[in-house]
C-alpha cells in the first residue's frame, strides 16, 4: 500500500505544480501585457507632444476648411492703398468677374461699395475706413494707420468670433468671413456648390439652366458648349482628364512591366527549376533588395536620375513591384505539381515546351490574380508617386493643396481618384473572372 501511494502521489503533486506554474503565467500575461500597453500609451502621450498638440489645434481653421470642400467663396478685395476694388471667385484671376461688372449683392453708390451678405450682415467700404455691421452685436470701424491696422469696436466683450491683432483683424461669422490688414480689405462670402466648374464667367453659356443648354445644343451650338466646358480654365476639366490617364498609365506600365521581368527571374529562384543555390540566392536577393525599398523612395532615386516625369513613377513602381512578384511567382513555381509536367515529359517536349504545357497552365491563376491585384492597388499608388515625379493626379492634387484656399479642387480630385480606383476594381475583378474562370459573370 506504501509504494501504491508513493506512486501516485508524485505524479499528482508535479501535476500540480505544473498548472500552478500555467496559471501563474495566465495572470502575468492577463496583467502584465495591458500593464505594458497602458506604459506605452502614457509614453507616447508625452513623446508626441500630445498636450502641445492639443494647445496649438485651431478648431476655426478646420471649420473653414471644411466648408471650403463643399463650398465656393467670393471675394470682394479692396487695395487700401489704391481704392482699386475687384471681384473674383476664390480670388483667382481666372475667376474675375469682367470689367464693368459685379455680384448682385454688391451695390456702388459715390464713394462707398456696400457688400450685403445674409442675417443682415452688412459691409461698407468708404475712401478711408471699413465698417462691418454686425447684427446684435454692432458695427465695427477699421482704417489702415502706418504699419498696422486701427481698429474700434461696440463696448463690452469682444465676441470669440473676432480674432484682433495690430496688423490684422479677421472676423469670421456664419454669414461669411472679413479679413482687414494695411494692405487690403477682404470679405469672403460663402455658397453651397462649385462655381465656375461647367463654365467660366467670360463664357457665353455661364448662368444657364440645364433646359436653356439643351436648346442652345440641339440648335447647332453642342460644339460651343462642349469646348467651353472642356477647356474650362479654372477647373481645366482637358487636364485633369489627361492626369487621370497618365495615373493609370503609370500603374499599367509599373505592374505588367514587372510581371513581365519577374516571371522569366521566378524560375531561376525556384529550386525545383534551379538545382544550384548559389544561382537561387542571388536572384531572391534581387528580390529582396527590389521590394526591400519602397516605391515613393525609389522615385526620388529615380527622379533624380532621369528627371521628373509619369515614365519615372512608372520605372519606380516596376522595381518595387519586380521583387514582389519574383518571391510570389518563385513559391508559386515552387507548389507546382510535378505530375503534370512529368506527364508531358513522356510525350518527348523539350524543355521549353514542359514549361509552356506543364506549369505556366497550373500557376497562370495564381499570377494572373496577383497581377490584378497590384494593377488595382497601383492605381492609388501612382497619385503619390505622380505627387512627387510630377506627373498624373497626383500632381494637380498637390498643387490645390498648396495653395491652401482650393479646397474644393482638392475634394474634386480626391473623388475622382476613389472613383478611378472604384472602377479599377470592378474592371479587375470583371478580368479575372474572364481569364480564370471562363465567364463574364453574367452567367
Amino acid at each position: 500500500m506504501t509504494m501504491a501511494s508513493d506512486i501516485h502521489t508524485v505524479p499528482t503533486d508535479s501535476l500540480k505544480t505544473r498548472a500552478d506554474a500555467m496559471f501563474r503565467t495566465k495572470r502575468l500575461w492577463s496583467f502584465g501585457l495591458p500593464g505594458l500597453v497602458l506604459l506605452y500609451l502614457v509614453y507616447a502621450f508625452f513623446a508626441f507632444d500630445l498636450p502641445g498638440l492639443i494647445d496649438r489645434a485651431r478648431p476655426e481653421n478646420g471649420a473653414i476648411l471644411m466648408r471650403d470642400i463643399y463650398s465656393y467663396k467670393t471675394h470682394v478685395e479692396r487695395d487700401n492703398r489704391t481704392g482699386e476694388m475687384s471681384y473674383a471667385i476664390e480670388g483667382e484671376r481666372k475667376g474675375e468677374y469682367p470689367e464693368g461688372t459685379r455680384p448682385d449683392w454688391v451695390t456702388v453708390k459715390g464713394d462707398v461699395t456696400t457688400v450685403e451678405m445674409p442675417d443682415g450682415h452688412e459691409v461698407r467700404y468708404y475712401p478711408d475706413h471699413v465698417e462691418y455691421e454686425i447684427p446684435g452685436y454692432g458695427t465695427i470701424s477699421a482704417r489702415s494707420e502706418g504699419r498696422g491696422v486701427e481698429a474700434t469696436y461696440p463696448d463690452g466683450p469682444m465676441p470669440d468670433y473676432i480674432s484682433a491683432a495690430r496688423n490684422r483683424v479677421m472676423v469670421v461669422t456664419d454669414a461669411g468671413r472679413v479679413t482687414i490688414t494695411r494692405n487690403r480689405t477682404e470679405v469672403f462670402r460663402y455658397f453651397t456648390g462649385w462655381e465656375l466648374f461647367f463654365f467660366t464667367l467670360d463664357s457665353p453659356y455661364h448662368g444657364l439652366s440645364a433646359g436653356e443648354l439643351l436648346s442652345r445644343a440641339t440648335s447647332g451650338e453642342a460644339g460651343a458648349i462642349w469646348h467651353d466646358f472642356w477647356q474650362n480654365n479654372m477647373w481645366r476639366h482637358a487636364d485633369v482628364a489627361w492626369a487621370l490617364f497618365e495615373t493609370l498609365l503609370m500603374a499599367f506600365l509599373g505592374t505588367f512591366g514587372a510581371a513581365l521581368v519577374a516571371l522569366p527571374l521566378a524560375f531561376l529562384a525556384a529550386r525545383n527549376f534551379t538545382p544550384l543555390m548559389l544561382v537561387r540566392q542571388f536572384f531572391r536577393r534581387i528580390f529582396d533588395l527590389c521590394r526591400g525599398v519602397d516605391a515613393l523612395i525609389w522615385t526620388i532615386v529615380l527622379s533624380r536620375a532621369f528627371g521628373p516625369g509619369p515614365m519615372t513613377g512608372a520605372l519606380a513602381i516596376l522595381l518595387t513591384d519586380t521583387g514582389s512578384f519574383g518571391k510570389m511567382f518563385s513559391e508559386a513555381l515552387e507548389n507546382v505539381d510535378d505530375k503534370q509536367i512529368e506527364g508531358i515529359r513522356s510525350t518527348g517536349a523539350k524543355p521549353v515546351q514542359r514549361y509552356r504545357f506543364g506549369v505556366i497552365p497550373q500557376v497562370t491563376p495564381v499570377l494572373l490574380s496577383q497581377v490584378l491585384y497590384f494593377f488595382e492597388s497601383n492605381t492609388r499608388s501612382a497619385t503619390i508617386i505622380g505627387a512627387i515625379t510630377g506627373g498624373g493626379i497626383g500632381l494637380l492634387l498637390t498643387q490645390a493643396m498648396i495653395t491652401q484656399k482650393d479646397w474644393e479642387e482638392v475634394t474634386y480630385y480626391i473623388i475622382l481618384v476613389v472613383m478611378l480606383v472604384f472602377a479599377m476594381d470592378s474592371f479587375s475583378g470583371w478580368l479575372r473572372r474572364k481569364l480564370i474562370k471562363g465567364d463574364d459573370g453574367g452567367h
